[in-house]
């Protein structure tokens, strides 16, 4: 058991450095080795529209990626309340960074993908907590 959390805690903090640079990083990384374009942001598949919001599909992979690493290197720590915390934090404030980064923009559609990506791994986890303490 020990290796595997080893294994996850690799992974979250491999995770949170990569979508760190990838989310600062002037213009789209991807864009520039798919595309030969680094304004070009590739889109994995179409956004969600939920009523009148449209929530971008590729942060809320991004964000159910790492927040299900994170939880899983965390689990049944006292550190999990305080990832969570971090989790919804660097969904809010890697979105803000794109008022000042060049070649980015703010989107509340990539700020509500990443709060949901972060609400949905948090919403199963605490599910799964409270069946299987019963």
């Amino acid at each position: 058991m020990r290796k595997i959390k080893f294994f996850f805690k690799i992974g979250f903090y491999s995770a949170n450095i990569i979508l760190i640079t990838l989310y600062l990083f002037p213009g789209s990384i991807f864009g520039c080795f798919l595309y030969d374009n680094c304004y070009i942001q590739p889109q994995i598949t179409k956004d969600l529209i939920a009523g009148d919001f449209i929530i971008s599909s590729n942060h809320i992979y991004a964000f159910v990626l790492l927040s299900s690493l994170g939880i899983f290197s965390f689990l049944n720590t006292k550190k999990i309340n305080f990832l969570i915390v971090y989790l919804f934090l660097l969904s809010i404030i890697l979105e803000l960074f794109h008022i000042i980064i060049p070649f980015r923009g703010f989107e509340m559609s990539d700020l509500f993908g990443n709060v949901v990506g972060v609400i949905l791994v948090v919403f199963i986890y605490k599910i799964i907590i409270r069946y299987v303490k019963n």
